[in-house]
């Protein structure tokens, strides 16, 4: 059992439906590990005067935050980062898929994969849903790097069947054999799960979708996720290669893949049919503002999301995306509902704070277990502590509240500000 004194802050909450009330915050608090689970939380007193045997571990000064919950970023593009200049297809040919391509040489992947999983756990990404690599053994070779790492993965390989480079293409039938031996091995996996993951509809014909979803029934507590609405040019490419769809994501929807446990990444040029079935169908959306803005794909519609009763969580998309804080993401989502004006929707740091934990973790189906530090929660949590000569450090010292100190953190904190990262318990950095 382990005491733990800090300021701490986290939205148990919807910060959508409660606002800035979402935020719990103590300022001087106490928080009991036992078993990496929360077993009780309450002011420093409180929590010491209930356990006076314990000699606490001193996180002031500093935030206790929950870890970071990314739910869209590919393993292979983490070398293909800061490809600017260019809209989503054109990145896609000249950055992004001869980067997956080198994944073939299972050397190459395995040094890719420990790159990629050092640098969630040093930006506090505790958990992920992760797009893989398009090779089998590539893959395999992540998930045993996952395992290790001690993080909450949920990955899969991704399958495509025509458009891109013929070495990153698969059959249906192949897509179905691997899928499935890949389930068996590492689906439910300590903290490990699999998600099924088409790369987009433009690289999946309706035999591989089909694919897709009879591998999905192949277990219980599966995840899906792919790429959605992300790019003018990619929405008018995939209507001309399925003609017989009202709409982009209807070529996921005929196939049954539309659903409470699907994360369809950007959506940043939906219809208002399509808001219309993710909202009913429960489906949840991986906002992904720095790629969005980094390939010009545009601005997220957040407002209209949620008004169909979409829900929404934060995706780097590393590489498109320009790192893997979600710190970073906050900020940027911030901008972009800011630039938006009446269209926008105004972001508090509750908003951010929600996005990037609790959310996430509702999006990958982990909110029972993760996603805020209330007493039952796995301990899954962030120390951030900037170097007292950081301008992050001189603004927390005059902050006038935790808001306005988290406001603070989402404007300024770098993975270079975060000293400590627990996951069920088990410090991984």
């Amino acid at each position: 059992m382990t005491l733990y004194r800090a300021t701490v802050l986290d939205t148990p909450r919807d910060a959508f439906v409660h606002g800035a009330e979402a935020l719990a915050a103590e300022e001087d608090g106490g928080l009991v590990v036992r078993d990496g689970v929360i077993a009780a939380r309450g002011s420093y007193a409180e929590v010491r005067a209930a356990h006076p045997d314990e000699d606490p571990v001193d996180l002031r000064p500093g935030l206790l935050l929950p870890g970071l919950v990314d739910t869209h970023v590919h393993y292979p593009q983490i070398r293909a980062i800061a490809g600017l200049g260019l809209p989503l297809l054109e990145w896609l040919d000249r950055c992004a898929l001869p980067e997956e391509s080198r994944l073939a040489d299972e050397g190459y992947a395995e040094a890719v994969a420990a790159e990629f999983l050092a640098a969630l756990a040093a930006a506090g990404t505790t958990t992920a849903l992760v797009f893989g690599a398009h090779y089998a053994a590539a893959t395999e070779v992540f998930f045993a790097a996952a395992e290790r790492s001690r993080l909450r993965i949920t990955a899969g390989q991704v399958v495509s069947d025509r458009i891109l480079p013929p070495d990153l293409l698969t059959t249906p039938e192949v897509a179905l054999s691997e899928g499935r031996k890949l389930i068996e091995r590492w689906h439910g996996q300590g903290r490990l799960r699999y998600a099924v993951t088409p790369r987009f509809a433009m690289s999946t014909s309706e035999s591989m979708l089909d694919a897709c979803a009879e591998l999905l029934q192949t277990a219980d507590g599966l995840l899906f996720t792919s790429h959605l609405n992300e790019s003018p040019a990619e929405v008018a490419r995939v209507a001309e290669l399925f003609p017989s769809s009202e709409h982009y994501l209807g070529c996921y929807a005929a196939y049954g893949l539309v659903g409470d446990r699907s994360v369809f990444a950007h959506d940043v040029h939906p219809t208002g049919r399509e808001l219309e079935l993710l909202g009913s169908t429960r489906a949840w959306v991986a906002h992904c503002p720095t790629s969005n803005s980094a390939l010009g794909s545009g601005l997220f519609p957040l407002r209209r999301h949620l008004e169909q009763g979409v829900r929404v969580a934060l995706g780097t998309d590393v590489g498109a995306g320009t790192g893997f804080s979600l710190f970073k993401e906050g900020l940027q989502a911030y901008f972009a509902q800011q630039l938006l004006g009446a269209d926008g929707l105004p972001l508090t740091p509750a908003h951010l704070l929600y996005l990037c934990t609790l959310a996430g973790a509702r999006a990958l189906g982990l909110d029972a277990t993760i996603g805020d530090l209330r007493v039952g929660k796995e301990f899954d949590a962030i120390w951030l502590r900037p170097a007292e000569s950081s301008t992050l450090a001189t603004v927390l010292r005059h902050a006038a509240d935790p808001s306005d100190a988290l406001a603070k953190v989402f404007a300024l904190a770098t993975p270079a500000d975060i000293a400590a990262v627990w996951v069920g318990g088990d410090r991984v950095r």
